[in-house]
């Protein structure tokens, strides 16, 4: 029984010691150097470069609409694609960017339109959807709002002499 048990056995380690030479010599070392070349270039991101990444209005009556232009350029190795740009609420309008690939080295830009209305110190965010590794990149704006010495006194809820029932 014991000479049964290593006969089997012996026998099993040749005939698995043999299939492993078979399969390596299958491989086409070409194959793996061009897959690992191919892998290597898909790894390539653009990379964005800003004129700024932030526009300070500075000071500004409110209710005034104002307008800033940001540039960029694609500083990578690979075409840049901006998909999309939005602003964190309605009252900043990111407009006239284009969705076309950017090849490297090339400059696009975008314009930023604040309706100027709040109080106060504003900061709102641009976000651009691109390509890059990060998958978006982010500008901003900012301003500090005055009230419209013009405007209208806001009136109080209470009415003058007017005293509540009990």
């Amino acid at each position: 029984m014991k000479k049964l048990i290593l006969t089997l056995s012996v026998a099993g380690l040749v005939f698995f010691t043999s299939c492993k030479e078979n399969a390596t010599k299958k491989i086409n070392t070409e194959n793996v150097t061009k897959a690992a070349e191919r892998d290597a270039q898909a790894i390539v991101f653009p990379t964005v470069s800003f004129d700024k990444t932030e526009h300070d209005f500075g000071q500004i009556m409110n209710g005034t609409p104002v307008e800033t232009t940001f540039s960029y350029t694609n500083t990578g190795r690979s075409p840049l694609v901006v998909t999309d740009i939005k602003s964190t609420c309605g009252c900043t309008v990111p407009k006239d960017y284009s969705k076309e690939p950017l090849m490297p080295g090339e400059s696009s830009q975008f314009t930023v339109n604040f309706n100027g209305k709040g109080a106060n110190k504003i900061s709102k965010t641009i976000t651009l959807t691109t390509n890059t590794e990060k998958g978006n990149e982010q500008v901003k704006i900012s301003a500090f709002i005055v009230p419209d010495p013009n405007a209208p006194a806001k009136t109080s809820a209470k009415t003058p002499g007017f005293a509540p029932t009990k």
